[in-house]
């Protein structure tokens, strides 16, 4: 009996250890299988990709510009006096004809009666020389006097005349000194800071002026583009109206629009570089004198555009260049030419409508390099 358990147990042992030996040997032939497979078939690089698009897509030229007014007005007084009456805040928008600064008008107003009287008094000593000539010529044509008494009333008749007229003259120039005591806005715009206060004296034509007022609706942007690209500005110019953009920085979206009135007559020789200036309408006064914004120039209307995104475009030692991706899953390198930058997208040559760009884990791929295409939030 015990004869046969043992039999039974060594039976069962040998059968176990035949179990064990198979397992091992199977598995270790799986594993090196599997280690072959992947050294002849290695493990695809994951990455995004894009199609390149083909679109409408405006021509553009970038620049900085900076704003200037449209008129510039240094106000000044052109009478003697004393300051009585400031009529604006600083900083304000005035309009034209309004009145801004009233001078002391009192001495101005006692010069016009004067100029009034003296204007009455030649009148009427005109008009009693022109009297006396008219009855002298009467007595010269009976012969009562001679030509030369006749001439010297005659003289004095004309002398009188010419006083009436001066002093006509005069009492003008002592109203318009009157009017000028109020100091009116000659243009629309804004005020800067007034540079005397109520009591102050002031002269005719000082040298500097009592404040500056900036018309700023409409209003300049002056900027200066490459020389090459006068033939073609002056070409769309010639054509029609050219469309002038102003951009915050930072920014891609346009906050005022505008349009190119002058190209100036000669390119900077030493910056290769020519002037231009648009003309803005202004109406929210957006743009201010002596503010420094983005341009953009739209030239023209690009058809048949072939748009990939900014981030996909390589550099390397030979130049600028895309991954794109073949139909059996593997990577090529792809020269480019980048024509320009519209916004996030580059408009490029080299690759063709629909071919698959990649946009990330370009880091890890080489030419032929075989790639699994994930959704943007798989790759890292």
């Amino acid at each position: 009996m015990v004869s046969t358990r043992r039999k039974v147990f060594a039976a069962g042992a040998a059968l176990a250890a035949l179990v064990i030996a198979l397992g091992v040997y199977f598995n270790n032939g799986t594993g090196a299988r599997e280690k072959k497979d992947a050294a002849r078939d290695p493990v695809a690089v994951p990455v995004v990709v894009t199609p390149a698009i083909m679109q409408s897509t405006p021509v553009r030229i970038a620049a900085i510009g900076n704003a200037e007014p449209l008129a510039t007005v240094g106000v000044k007084a052109r009478v003697d006096g004393q300051i009585i009456e400031i009529n604006f805040k600083e900083g304000e928008e005035v309009r034209r004809g309004q009145a801004l600064i009233r001078i002391d008008a009192r001495p101005h107003q006692a010069a016009l009666r004067q100029a009034e009287a003296n204007a009455l008094r030649d009148a009427a000593a005109s008009e009693q020389a022109r009297s006396q000539e008219k009855r002298y010529l009467e007595l010269l044509e009976k012969n009562f006097i001679s030509k030369e008494a006749y001439a010297q009333i005659r003289s004095n008749a004309q002398i009188a005349e010419a006083t009436a007229k001066a002093g006509e003259a005069a009492l003008e120039n002592a109203r318009l000194n009157l009017a000028y005591c109020t100091i009116t806005s000659p243009i629309e715009g804004f005020v800067g800071r007034a540079l005397l206060q109520v009591g102050n004296l002031v002269k005719a034509n000082d040298v500097n002026p009592l404040l500056v007022i900036n018309q700023v609706k409409p209003i300049y942007v002056i900027f200066a583009v490459p020389e090459q690209s006068l033939t073609t500005i002056r070409s769309q110019m010639a054509s029609g109206p050219v469309t002038v953009e102003a951009l915050a920085p930072a920014s891609e979206r346009p906050f005022a629009e505008g349009r190119l009135v002058f190209v100036d007559n000669a390119v900077d020789p030493n910056t290769g570089t020519i002037k231009l200036r648009a003309q803005f309408d202004n109406r929210d006064a957006s743009l201010w004198p002596g503010q420094f914004v983005n341009v953009s120039i739209r030239l023209y209307e690009q058809n048949d555009a072939i748009l990939i995104p900014g981030r996909a475009v390589q550099t390397g030692p030979e130049g600028q260049y895309v991954y794109v991706i073949r139909p059996d899953m593997t990577a090529e390198v792809r020269k480019i030419a980048v024509d320009r930058n519209a916004g996030d997208l580059a408009v490029v040559k080299g690759v063709a409508q629909g071919e698959k760009i990649v946009i990330r884990g370009a880091l890890r791929l080489s030419p032929g390099t075989r790639v699994q295409i994930r959704s943007e939030g798989e790759v890292s």
